[in-house]
C-alpha cells in the first residue's frame, strides 16, 4: 500500500473568484468594493456574496461606512486569511511538484 498522499487544497478557495478576492488583497493593504468589482471582472451581486464567504471563515475584515447607495465598503485580508492563502499557494505546488509514485511495478495493483 503506497504512503503517497494528494495534498489538501481548500475548497473555499479554490473557487476562481475567491481566489482573485484573496490574492488581490494580499498583495495590497485594502481594496474597497468598486475596485475589487473592476479588478476582478465581477458582478456586484457575485462579488458580495464572495466577500461575506470570505469574511464568515475568518479571511476578510470588511468595514463599511455611510448608508445605503451611499455606503462605502472597504476589505482587508486578515492573517488567517493570509496563511490560508500561503497554504493554498503551497497546497498547488507540492501537487505540480510531486509525482504520483510508479505503482507498476508492484503487487496487487489492478
Amino acid at each position: 500500500m503506497s504512503t503517497f498522499k494528494f495534498p489538501v487544497i481548500n475548497p473555499l478557495l479554490h473557487n476562481e473568484l475567491r481566489l482573485k478576492i484573496m490574492v488581490t488583497l494580499d498583495s495590497l493593504e485594502s481594496a474597497d468594493f468598486v475596485y475589487l468589482c473592476e479588478i476582478t471582472d465581477s458582478t456586484r451581486g457575485n462579488l458580495s456574496i464572495q466577500i461575506k464567504t470570505l469574511q464568515e471563515a475568518g479571511y476578510l475584515e470588511v468595514s463599511k461606512t455611510g448608508l445605503g447607495r451611499l455606503s462605502h465598503t472597504v476589505c482587508r485580508i486578515t492573517q488567517r486569511g493570509h496563511d490560508a492563502l500561503s497554504a493554498y499557494e503551497q497546497g498547488l505546488r507540492r501537487l505540480f511538484c510531486e509525482r504520483v509514485p510508479d505503482m507498476k511495478n508492484k503487487k496487487n495493483v489492478r
